[in-house]
């Protein structure tokens, strides 16, 4: 069997929130040849190895075929990897590594609300200056492309090799494009948002590469990692609530179907009345008084680790892409 590549974060947050991600999904990382290695294995899997390279390299490997699976965020993806659709597939958001890349101008520009305003303000800079406005930037294509969108033509721009959100005060740019969470450092920066100006939502992802080598054995090993993680997902959406409540119909499984989100994986009430259901955590507490109101004794909640299903819809996303 041909060997299945999975590229992770080699350091800092986006690695430990990486590993944390592939040990709840039963997919445990480990060096077997010390923490300094940048190869690794999945516990369990040995037809799989483990890449620990940095974002932006995971993203070239995804774009180059080296790697079947990475996870990496979805701004570098956009920005690295030109016509990104035809040689990725992004699988699945992860909830972490959060950022938003925006458009941010000096927050003295009062007139500049928009990015038409942003335009009106461009055209008359290179009039009064016989220069271009220059924006500061890490995301060259991304600002290329956004303000592409935008008919924006009268700027030019200076590829930022530090602090971008520093560069309207030293007088190395005009305006920036640039990531946030909070928009915390952009204020303390004396820079604002512009209101349409937010170009992409990033989270890190796992990504499939199209260019990857996909024969039968990779595709099986792809099923057995997506089936984990898919299983991992449904089992956090959910919370396991046990019950006898013999009076139990079709009808009140139905109420509790449309009014809680409920799910009953083995059918109704067995012969002895004992139930089970799939509740959504916010309605744990509504759902167990309804249950309780019609006839139920006492009802048990608990944690899930896992809900298996003959559906995978993570798989199903990379078979319709390959």
């Amino acid at each position: 069997m041909s060997t299945f590549v999975i590229a992770v974060p080699a350091k800092g947050r986006l690695q430990e929130n990486a590993e944390t991600y592939f040990a709840r999904s039963g997919l445990k990382l480990a060096k077997p040849r010390g923490a300094r290695e940048y190869r690794g294995t999945v516990v369990g899997l040995p037809e799989i190895e483990v890449a620990f390279l940095s974002a932006s390299e995971i993203a070239q490997q995804l774009a180059s075929g080296a790697v079947h699976f990475g996870i990496t965020g979805e701004d570098l993806i956009r920005e690295s990897i030109p016509h990104a659709d035809e040689k990725v597939v992004l699988l699945h958001g992860l909830g972490f590594g959060f950022a938003t890349v925006v458009v941010a101008v000096p927050q003295a520009w009062i007139d500049v609300r928009s990015m038409a305003d942003l335009d009106d303000v461009a055209t008359a800079f290179r009039i009064e200056n016989d220069r271009r406005m220059r924006v500061a930037t890490k995301y060259v294509n991304l600002t290329r492309a956004f303000f592409a969108r935008h008919g924006i033509i009268d700027y030019r721009i200076v590829e930022s090799a530090g602090a971008t959100e520093g560069a309207p005060a030293a007088g190395t740019a005009e305006l920036i494009v640039d990531i946030t969470t909070t928009g915390t450092t952009l204020a303390a920066n004396a820079l604002k948002i512009v209101d349409d100006g937010v170009m992409l939502r990033s989270q890190a992802n796992l990504v499939a590469s199209r260019g990857a080598t996909w024969d039968a054995g990779a595709r099986e090993t792809a099923r057995v990692v997506l089936d984990r993680i898919a299983a991992y997902g449904r089992a956090s959406n959910f919370r396991e609530m046990r019950t006898r409540f013999p009076a139990c119909n079709e009808a009140l499984l139905t109420q509790a179907r449309e009014t809680y989100g409920v799910e009953t994986p083995f059918g109704g009430p067995t012969s002895s009345g004992m139930l089970t259901l799939h509740c959504p955590p916010d309605h744990v507490h509504a759902l167990a008084t309804f249950l309780r109101a019609h006839g139920a004794a006492s009802v048990v909640v608990g944690p899930l680790d896992y809900v298996f299903a003959n559906e995978n819809p993570l798989f199903d996303r990379l078979e319709a892409a390959l």
